[in-house]
């Protein structure tokens, strides 16, 4: 049995970056998503966002790739929130995503900076952010856009 443990921070946006994902309704989605994860058997460690996105944690195994991680968690709970009506409008979420590795001594790092996003998003909004996480990764070098 090989002993793996890939940690993958990943974070989508709603289409259009519509603000959906109001106070009320946002555990809700969240906790769709987790018990949706343990059926799926994806590692979830940790769910949160804000009003436009969202931020997980997930330990991958051996025979899980990023790729059908995302579309298992983005496809169904898109599918759940317009069936059980959550949101008054068609929900969806943005094909684009965002995945980068986490090494081990970052883990809980990451945990706090995922648990803390509604106090992050007082000072900084999902652009800002998004702007520094393909930045601070190489994304903008790699998709030939300058820094």
């Amino acid at each position: 049995m090989p002993y793996i443990k890939i940690w993958i921070h990943l974070v989508w946006a709603t289409k259009n970056r519509q603000t959906f994902l109001k106070k009320e309704v946002r555990q809700t989605i969240f906790d769709h998503i987790i018990e949706n994860a343990k059926v799926k058997n994806i590692h979830l460690d940790h769910i949160n966002g804000h009003t436009d996105h969202v931020h997980c944690l997930v330990s991958m195994d051996a025979d899980q790739n990023i790729a059908t991680i995302i579309q298992l968690l983005k496809g169904e709970s898109s599918f759940w929130i317009n069936k059980q009506g959550i949101i008054k409008s068609n929900f969806g979420w943005q094909d684009e995503y965002f995945a980068v590795s986490v090494g081990h001594s970052q883990i809980n790092a990451v945990r706090q900076y995922i648990r803390n996003q509604e106090q992050h998003h007082k000072k900084k909004t999902f652009q800002q952010e998004y702007d520094e996480f393909i930045k601070k990764y190489g994304f903008d070098i790699l998709h030939g856009k300058k820094p």
